[in-house]
């Protein structure tokens, strides 16, 4: 079998394409309507979970031109941020680097991957810059005021991740994490949508490449390069799109142990070209590798699969206020890593615009008031059978599972256009 996307194009211009969201092709086959899935032109894959590279470009007016030379230092809601490139800001307007993973100066638990969903969600932010001679501006404006206000990554959307554990006698403190690693293999945890992630459906990157279209938090993007880090075991790509019409429920911030983390979410379409793609559509989670690596410095010492952490768990995080016993301190609200637990009279009440369903309260509360099954992982690590708890869950099939539907429905009503690539990914 031999296609191209013009020829996939012109079949759902006449509605005569099968476009299938990942999450469906795995249902088909588990149904064993595999002859069904061998018909699919298009299969739409999603993932959502923590991408430190993401970093924001922002472009803005602060004060009236000819009034300061230049700007040196700058922050917003606390955030510190780059002012540059030129070196002449005479203009009064700014150009501002921030990074998804800065910590803000005024609140730990505050951050830029905070302030991009602020931004998007249409808040008020206050900007505070230095001029050369000391001079401090102060402005209040939202991402309406801004010129520019574009997301971009360094090295986003990984083909699947690996999971992490702390074989050591202490505790470790890691940015994969909520809370500090247990010692002694006290807990797992992993990042990684599994089969429905979009590098794993084109692992040779046969239809990705420079150019491709995607959604990039909801709002349309495109490749623009080979993402840092990239190897031939673990490619991700360099994307781009305009914060203004990112959906603010597949971003934001996400509190680890070692501060605030970028949560982003991506939908790429993968046209079946060929066999070798229909093949890797049609893998199961309890064939794509998952490699087991010590916290500390990221080896691997050990190996499962995504059939162990997400095949028979829950995906979705729920309450129960009747355990509840009002703690002073809801032990689940303070460690939530996206502050989407609220307690209240009737008990706790999980704002379903911002859990990510990392299940962190499931282990936090000893009343059991949140529920879900996390699993356990079980494998042999230096000659000895281990079995870890799953403690936090970095990546939110919730979210993958909505952007592609999303994508799906613009490929279908004619919204999406998939287009060549210009140029390989070069892992």
């Amino acid at each position: 079998m031999k296609r191209t996307i013009d020829e996939i194009n012109t079949r759902i211009k006449k509605g005569e394409a099968v476009v299938l969201t990942a999450r469906e092709i795995a249902d088909s086959l588990a149904a064993g309507k595999e002859k069904e899935v061998r018909k699919v032109d298009v299969v739409t894959t999603g993932t959502m979970g923590l991408m430190s590279g993401t970093y924001a470009i922002l472009s803005f007016p602060i004060t009236k031109a000819g009034i300061h030379r230049r700007f040196t230092r700058g922050t917003i809601n606390g955030v510190p941020v780059s002012i540059g490139p030129a070196p002449n800001e005479s203009l009064g307007i700014i150009d501002a680097f921030v990074f998804g993973t800065q910590e803000s100066d005024d609140d730990p638990n505050y951050g830029g991957s905070f302030l991009f969903r602020d931004l998007v969600e249409g808040k008020e932010v206050t900007v505070k810059a230095t001029s050369i001679d000391g001079t401090e501006i102060e402005a209040a404006m939202t991402i309406d005021e801004m010129g520019t206000a574009k997301l971009m990554s360094a090295r986003n959307c990984f083909r699947n991740y690996r999971a992490m554990v702390n074989p050591s006698e202490k505790e470790f403190t890691s940015i994969f994490s909520n809370r500090p690693f247990r010692p002694n293999y006290g807990g797992i945890t992993f990042s990684g949508c599994g089969h429905l992630s979009p590098l794993q459906n084109d692992p040779d990157l046969v239809s990705v490449g420079v150019g491709t279209g995607l959604l990039f938090n909801g709002n349309e993007g495109f490749v623009f390069s080979t993402g840092t880090r990239c190897s031939p075991k673990y490619p991700n790509l360099m994307t781009v799109a305009d914060m203004k019409g990112m959906d603010p429920i597949l971003m934001g911030g996400f509190r680890t142990a070692a501060g605030p983390e970028v949560l982003t979410t991506y939908a790429i379409p993968i046209p079946v070209l060929n066999d070798s793609i229909l093949k890797s559509v049609m893998t199961r989670d309890e064939d794509i590798p998952l490699s087991i690596a010590d916290v500390r410095d990221r080896h691997k010492i050990g190996q499962t699969n995504y059939g162990a952490v997400w095949t028979g768990h829950d995906e979705i995080i729920t309450e129960d206020k009747r355990p509840c016993i009002k703690c002073k301190i809801c032990a689940a609200s303070n460690v939530c890593p996206t502050m989407a637990i609220k307690q209240n009279e009737a008990g706790p009440t999980i704002d379903r615009s911002r859990c990510v369903n990392c299940g962190a309260c499931v282990i936090a509360c000893e009343q059991g008031s949140f529920k879900g099954l996390l699993g356990n992982v079980k494998t042999s690590i230096a000659g000895q059978e281990r079995e870890m708890p799953i403690v936090c869950r970095n990546s939110n099939r919730v979210g993958a599972v909505r952007t592609m539907n999303d994508l799906k429905n613009r490929i279908l009503d004619g919204s999406f256009t998939m287009r060549e690539k210009v140029a390989d990914i070069n892992p």
